[in-house]
């Protein structure tokens, strides 16, 4: 192990921020020549609410003189190029803790990267494409029985946008801080599971905060992600804990019992597809007759 002093480890942590804001910066200039594209996709969710509740013309507006340029020129610029360069700013975290780790802890580098890095989008993707989506038709369709026309402005439409998508992105980080936590031996399988309906229960909590929306089926998306990912935590912290041991997990059954299921469930599928006329559709319920 290398042994530093306070000030060497200072200099160090300096040049990690540094390199980790240069490489925001070029993922900035990068979203910067494409940000009018980006901002197309970026308002899809707002006008695609606003198509299916039949507003005419489906568009956001701007109240400001600036706010067309602080948003599409800045903003949403500077949030893509978070999401770019996120596995660039881990490897600048990595680097910066990994002269104070043994050899066999430092073959967690890639592994660390490309999960909380991969997990981080993915929790975006999630975002976008899935819980903002019908939290935004939700709240647009408000009042829309009582002569209430929704006119969004894109800076509220945004601040929106990055709360929900980076809230959920970080959500997503629960598998991995949850292996940190045995990793450093401050947590066991044992203890998590026990406590696991305490952590659902702040889950919830989580979800009903996050959530632009009120009602409890667009609860329910943030919610059973992140129950989910939790025990994806979980399992991981318990193949960490084997690994100690010296034990093996038995993959082989796992795997003939997962594909039992995969066939179980395509057959019931394929049997409502060909037998009762279901079909899939591309909002929910997503399986209709």
């Amino acid at each position: 192990m290398l042994r530093m002093s306070f000030m060497g480890h200072l200099e160090e942590l300096r040049w990690r921020i540094l390199r980790a804001l240069l490489g925001v910066v070029v993922a900035f200039l990068v979203s910067l020549s494409f940000a009018e594209p980006l901002w197309r996709a970026v308002s899809a969710p707002a006008v695609d609410a606003l198509k299916h509740l039949h507003i005419n013309p489906p568009k956001l507006v701007v109240i400001t003189p600036m706010e067309g340029f602080n948003i599409i020129w800045l903003k949403m610029p500077l949030l893509v190029s978070v999401f770019l360069a996120s596995p660039w700013i881990l490897y600048q975290v990595w680097a910066f803790i990994s002269p104070g780790l043994y050899r066999r802890e430092k073959r967690w580098a890639v592994p660390f990267i490309l999960c909380t890095a991969g997990l981080f989008i993915a929790g975006g993707c999630f975002a976008y494409f899935v819980a903002f989506r019908f939290g935004l038709e939700f709240l647009l369709g408000i009042g829309r029985n009582a002569d209430v026309l929704p006119m969004v402005s894109i800076n509220e439409y945004f601040d929106l946008f990055v709360n929900v998508t980076l809230g959920v992105g970080l959500v997503f980080e629960m598998p991995v801080i949850i292996f940190f936590l045995t990793l450093l031996r401050l947590a066991s399988p044992r203890f998590l599971l026990r406590h696991s309906r305490y952590a659902i229960l702040a889950i919830t909590i989580i979800a009903a905060v996050v959530t632009p929306t009120p009602d409890v089926f667009n609860m329910m998306l943030f919610a059973v992600p992140m129950v989910l990912l939790y025990f994806v935590g979980l399992f991981a912290s318990y193949l960490l804990v084997l690994r100690r041991e010296g034990k093996s997990f038995p993959w082989r059954i796992i795997l003939i019992v997962v594909t039992a299921a995969i066939l179980a469930s395509s057959a019931v599928v394929a049997l409502l597809v060909y037998r009762y006329h279901y079909h899939f559709i591309q909002k929910w319920p997503y399986f209709v007759k």
